[in-house]
């Protein structure tokens, strides 16, 4: 029963990947898209089959949990739906020999225990192989990339074509972390599939064909399960993004409404936007109070001050647990996530890495920055812009405050630097060397439709 059930899911799921590869495949046409489509793939599946093909870490607690939630599925199912929706779950760890270590406690909202059900579930499928659970959420990850990027390219023909490719599929922290069995690859992939929902109707062609009823309850019950899974996965990422998002659709609807001063309109809607979401987010639940989030920030940035005893961090000494001692140093936690380390700061082979990454990002930071003030920033939507830059900012404070660990650091960061690199590659010098590179359009994209930029056949 479990060999045919297993068999006929990835029957199910060669039925619908094949067919889509191959019309993504026809949609890039004879350009160097293909190239793009066919090394973005691999890149990921490579990388994470690699590193899941012995399954350690992490990797291999989460999927030894999720094993025995998979066996509770099939010889007690009721019971394993009350452990998919009961509030706290206890979950006996055991080693390797089958003898229990200790209990694994979490509660409903743990963004482990959602990966951990994810994979039970998955587990259906691969009959319990970390390295076919690994292809699985490779091919999520690359897919929701991929939606973002042929998005990008349909509904901004104004900016440069390989900045999305650039970004989501060959900057490397984004396909190095952002894959296998991880919640970074679920949540990378989550987040640009979201994005690119939204962005496909704000910005999309008209389209001319009668709209379904059913059409439009797909888009929102897809686009509602994509906004839940990449809320649980890191809800302090998830919800810049959400905020973000939906003040950039408010001021895209006044751009189109043709207002005056429409950028002035647009910079204090989003604004306004992000900060009522401030205050209402305390409103609604105590996890977000002003005293919860410092307790957080500090909580977490003491534990991994403790645990890189010994190894490169970055540490802030007069940190302290209020809004104040937080906002003093967000500007230089943001500047850490970006750059640090530094070139010579480490001679590990993976900090070298890292720090030539970041060494690429300054000098990208720096062009953007000469382009600015020359006012060659590009054509990227304003409103789209701000709303990007205000993400990566905030984004770049949380992740600097909470990670001192610079390894922690580069893992975390694939959630942001593909958002960012994206930004910064919008100004007419970036656009320039990404055409001298052969990254231009040579083919006109074919034409699609709001429904089908958005959707999960797009």
């Amino acid at each position: 029963m479990k060999v045919a059930l297993a068999i006929l899911l990835n029957i199910g799921l060669l039925a619908v990947l094949l067919p889509w590869l191959q019309r993504q495949w026809r949609w890039a046409g004879p350009t160097w898209w293909r190239w793009a489509l066919v090394l973005g793939l691999c890149l990921r599946l490579g990388v994470g089959l690699a590193r899941n093909w012995t399954l350690k870490l992490d990797a291999e607690y989460m999927s030894s949990l999720a094993r025995d939630v998979t066996t509770q599925l099939w010889t007690n199912p009721a019971a394993a739906f009350q452990t998919f929706t009961q509030a706290v779950v206890i979950i006996p760890y055991k080693s390797l020999s089958g003898g229990v270590l200790y209990d694994a406690v979490f509660q409903s909202t743990s963004n482990t225990w959602i990966l951990i059900k994810i994979l039970a579930l998955l587990n259906l499928g691969s009959l319990g192989f970390g390295w076919i659970n690994s292809f699985y959420i490779s091919v999520f990850a690359f897919v929701g990339c991929w939606q973002l990027v042929r998005c990008l390219r349909l509904v901004l023909p104004g900016t440069p074509v390989g900045a999305g490719v650039v970004a989501f599929l060959l900057w490397p922290t984004a396909w190095f972390w952002a894959t296998g069995i991880s919640k970074e690859a679920v949540l990378l992939g989550s987040g640009a599939w979201l994005t690119a929902r939204v962005l496909g109707p704000l910005y999309g062609p008209t389209d001319t064909r009668p709209r379904r009823w059913w059409r439009s309850v797909g888009w929102w019950l897809a686009t509602g399960v994509l906004a839940w899974l990449h809320f649980h996965l890191r809800y302090f990422f998830a919800l810049p993004l959400l905020g973000v998002l939906g003040a950039v659709a408010l001021a895209r609807g006044i751009a189109l409404l043709g207002w005056r001063h429409t950028r002035m309109i647009q910079g204090t809607v989003i604004i306004s936007v992000l900060a009522a979401g401030l205050w209402l987010l305390p409103q609604l639940s105590v996890a977000f109070s002003v005293n919860k989030f410092t307790y957080q920030v500090i909580r977490v940035y003491s534990h991994e001050v403790t645990q890189s005893v010994g190894k490169p961090h970055i540490e802030y000494p007069n940190l302290r647990p209020t809004i104040e001692s937080i906002a003093a140093h967000a500007p230089l936690a943001a500047a850490n996530s970006i750059t640090r380390p530094w070139l010579g700061e480490s001679r590990q082979p993976l900090y070298i890495i890292m720090s030539l990454e970041n060494a690429g990002l300054i000098l990208l930071i720096l062009l953007a920055l000469v382009a600015a003030w020359r006012g060659r920033s590009g054509h990227l939507p304003f409103e789209l812009g701000v709303g990007l830059a205000v993400f990566c900012v905030v984004l770049a404070i949380l992740i600097g405050l909470t990670t001192p660990n610079y390894g922690s650091l580069s893992r975390y960061r694939s959630g942001l630097l593909p958002f960012l690199v994206f930004l910064l590659l919008q100004n007419d010098y970036a656009a320039a060397l990404l055409h001298r590179l052969g990254l231009r359009e040579i083919t006109p994209p074919v034409p699609s439709s709001v429904e089908g930029l958005a959707g999960p056949a797009a």
